[in-house]
Protein backbone atom coordinates (compact mmCIF):
# COMPACT_ATOMS: atom_id res chain seq x y z
CA UNK A 1 0.00 0.00 0.00
CA UNK A 2 1.13 3.39 -1.06
CA UNK A 3 2.58 4.86 2.16
CA UNK A 4 0.79 8.25 0.80
CA UNK A 5 -2.29 6.66 0.91
CA UNK A 6 -1.73 5.44 3.95
CA UNK A 7 -0.59 8.15 5.79
CA UNK A 8 -3.82 10.30 4.30
CA UNK A 9 -5.96 7.60 5.23
CA UNK A 10 -4.61 7.62 8.23
CA UNK A 11 -5.47 10.84 9.03
CA UNK A 12 -8.98 10.91 7.50
CA UNK A 13 -9.92 8.87 10.36
CA UNK A 14 -8.57 10.80 12.77
CA UNK A 15 -10.22 13.91 11.78
CA UNK A 16 -13.35 11.96 11.36
CA UNK A 17 -13.55 10.84 14.77
CA UNK A 18 -12.94 14.26 16.34
CA UNK A 19 -15.18 15.93 14.19
CA UNK A 20 -17.91 14.21 11.77
CA UNK A 21 -22.06 15.35 10.81
CA UNK A 22 -24.18 14.08 13.11
CA UNK A 23 -25.85 10.36 11.74
CA UNK A 24 -23.50 9.91 9.03
CA UNK A 25 -20.62 6.84 9.89
CA UNK A 26 -17.27 6.67 8.01
CA UNK A 27 -14.77 3.75 9.49
CA UNK A 28 -12.62 1.80 8.03
CA UNK A 29 -12.96 -2.08 6.89
CA UNK A 30 -12.10 -4.27 9.67
CA UNK A 31 -10.94 -7.47 8.29
CA UNK A 32 -11.79 -11.22 10.29
CA UNK A 33 -8.23 -11.24 11.89
CA UNK A 34 -9.12 -7.46 13.56
CA UNK A 35 -7.00 -5.33 11.06
CA UNK A 36 -7.71 -2.62 10.01
CA UNK A 37 -8.28 -1.68 5.98
CA UNK A 38 -7.85 1.46 5.40
CA UNK A 39 -8.31 0.80 1.75
CA UNK A 40 -12.01 -0.01 2.00
CA UNK A 41 -14.65 2.31 4.36
CA UNK A 42 -18.32 1.55 5.28
CA UNK A 43 -20.53 4.37 5.42
CA UNK A 44 -23.53 5.34 6.06
CA UNK A 45 -25.33 8.53 4.81
CA UNK A 46 -28.56 9.64 6.85
CA UNK A 47 -31.45 11.42 4.18
CA UNK A 48 -31.20 14.92 4.73
CA UNK A 49 -33.68 16.41 7.09
CA UNK A 50 -37.06 17.74 4.95
CA UNK A 51 -36.44 16.06 2.14
CA UNK A 52 -38.39 12.88 0.95
CA UNK A 53 -35.16 10.90 2.11
CA UNK A 54 -35.30 12.03 5.70
CA UNK A 55 -35.35 9.02 8.31
CA UNK A 56 -33.34 6.52 6.20
CA UNK A 57 -29.84 5.47 6.19
CA UNK A 58 -28.02 4.76 3.03
CA UNK A 59 -24.85 2.42 3.42
CA UNK A 60 -22.59 3.14 0.87
CA UNK A 61 -18.52 1.80 0.71
CA UNK A 62 -15.25 4.36 -0.39
CA UNK A 63 -12.99 2.11 -2.22
CA UNK A 64 -9.30 3.98 -2.65
CA UNK A 65 -6.71 3.37 -4.84
CA UNK A 66 -2.90 3.04 -3.80
CA UNK A 67 -3.27 6.57 -6.18
CA UNK A 68 -5.06 8.43 -3.49
CA UNK A 69 -5.71 11.13 -2.70
CA UNK A 70 -4.10 11.94 -6.66
CA UNK A 71 -7.16 9.75 -8.06
CA UNK A 72 -10.81 9.97 -6.02
CA UNK A 73 -12.13 6.84 -4.32
CA UNK A 74 -14.82 4.92 -6.35
CA UNK A 75 -17.79 5.42 -3.66
CA UNK A 76 -20.90 2.69 -4.57
CA UNK A 77 -24.13 2.05 -3.13
CA UNK A 78 -25.57 -1.55 -2.72
CA UNK A 79 -26.19 -2.90 -6.70
CA UNK A 80 -29.19 -1.67 -8.16
CA UNK A 81 -29.58 1.78 -5.53
CA UNK A 82 -32.46 3.65 -7.57
CA UNK A 83 -31.14 7.16 -8.39
CA UNK A 84 -30.49 8.89 -11.61
CA UNK A 85 -26.76 9.34 -10.94
CA UNK A 86 -26.10 5.89 -9.42
CA UNK A 87 -25.27 2.83 -11.99
CA UNK A 88 -27.08 -0.16 -11.82
CA UNK A 89 -23.88 -1.79 -10.27
CA UNK A 90 -24.19 1.13 -7.07
CA UNK A 91 -21.02 3.24 -8.05
CA UNK A 92 -21.51 6.70 -7.58
CA UNK A 93 -21.30 9.79 -10.63
CA UNK A 94 -20.55 12.96 -9.02
CA UNK A 95 -18.15 15.93 -10.74
CA UNK A 96 -16.28 15.48 -7.53
CA UNK A 97 -15.37 11.97 -7.96
CA UNK A 98 -14.51 12.35 -11.76
CA UNK A 99 -10.33 12.55 -11.75
CA UNK A 100 -10.79 14.48 -15.27
CA UNK A 101 -12.88 17.55 -14.07
CA UNK A 102 -13.28 18.45 -10.84
CA UNK A 103 -11.21 16.03 -7.99
CA UNK A 104 -9.02 17.64 -5.94
CA UNK A 105 -6.41 15.91 -3.51
CA UNK A 106 -7.98 18.21 -0.68
CA UNK A 107 -11.20 17.27 -1.09
CA UNK A 108 -11.80 14.83 2.06
CA UNK A 109 -13.85 12.49 3.24
CA UNK A 110 -16.60 14.42 4.98
CA UNK A 111 -16.73 16.87 2.00
CA UNK A 112 -17.70 13.60 -0.32
CA UNK A 113 -19.67 11.89 1.85
CA UNK A 114 -21.51 15.68 2.34
CA UNK A 115 -21.80 16.38 -1.07
CA UNK A 116 -23.51 12.50 -1.76
CA UNK A 117 -25.86 13.72 0.66
CA UNK A 118 -27.13 16.50 -1.17
CA UNK A 119 -26.82 14.91 -4.76
CA UNK A 120 -29.76 12.18 -3.20
CA UNK A 121 -32.18 15.24 -2.76
CA UNK A 122 -30.60 17.40 -5.76
CA UNK A 123 -29.76 14.83 -8.63
CA UNK A 124 -27.97 16.47 -11.60
CA UNK A 125 -30.97 16.10 -14.29
CA UNK A 126 -27.75 17.69 -16.78
CA UNK A 127 -25.29 14.21 -16.65
CA UNK A 128 -27.79 11.27 -15.58
CA UNK A 129 -25.99 7.70 -15.84
CA UNK A 130 -29.19 6.40 -16.51
CA UNK A 131 -31.88 8.09 -18.74
CA UNK A 132 -34.93 6.54 -17.29
CA UNK A 133 -34.19 6.75 -14.03
CA UNK A 134 -33.92 10.52 -14.86
CA UNK A 135 -37.00 10.96 -16.12
CA UNK A 136 -38.94 8.81 -13.49
CA UNK A 137 -37.45 10.64 -10.78
CA UNK A 138 -38.15 14.10 -12.39
CA UNK A 139 -41.83 13.11 -13.41
CA UNK A 140 -42.47 12.03 -10.06
CA UNK A 141 -40.84 14.49 -8.25
CA UNK A 142 -43.13 17.36 -10.31
CA UNK A 143 -46.16 15.04 -8.72
CA UNK A 144 -47.54 15.86 -5.02
CA UNK A 145 -47.61 12.38 -3.97
CA UNK A 146 -44.29 12.08 -4.77
CA UNK A 147 -43.62 10.91 -1.01
CA UNK A 148 -46.16 7.92 -1.15
CA UNK A 149 -44.17 6.78 -4.41
CA UNK A 150 -40.59 7.74 -3.02
CA UNK A 151 -41.03 4.48 -1.12
CA UNK A 152 -41.98 2.00 -3.96
CA UNK A 153 -39.43 3.55 -6.41
CA UNK A 154 -36.39 3.29 -4.18
CA UNK A 155 -37.62 -0.47 -1.98
CA UNK A 156 -37.32 -0.99 1.33
CA UNK A 157 -34.00 -1.46 1.81
CA UNK A 158 -32.36 1.61 0.61
CA UNK A 159 -34.99 3.25 3.04
CA UNK A 160 -34.21 1.88 5.88
CA UNK A 161 -31.30 0.71 6.79
CA UNK A 162 -30.41 -1.00 10.06
CA UNK A 163 -27.10 -0.47 11.41
CA UNK A 164 -25.73 -4.03 12.46
CA UNK A 165 -22.37 -3.69 13.43
CA UNK A 166 -21.88 0.32 12.75
CA UNK A 167 -21.26 1.99 15.65
CA UNK A 168 -21.55 5.80 16.08
CA UNK A 169 -18.44 7.83 17.44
Amino acid sequence: MSGIARGRLAEERKSWRRDHPYGFVAKPETLPNGTINLMVWNCIIPGKSETDWEGGYFPLTMHFSEDYPRRPPKCKFPRGFFHPNVYPSGTVCMHILDEYSEWRSSITVKQILMGIQDLLDTPNFANPVFAERSQIFFMVSDNENFSSHFENLMGIVSIRYEFGSFLLF
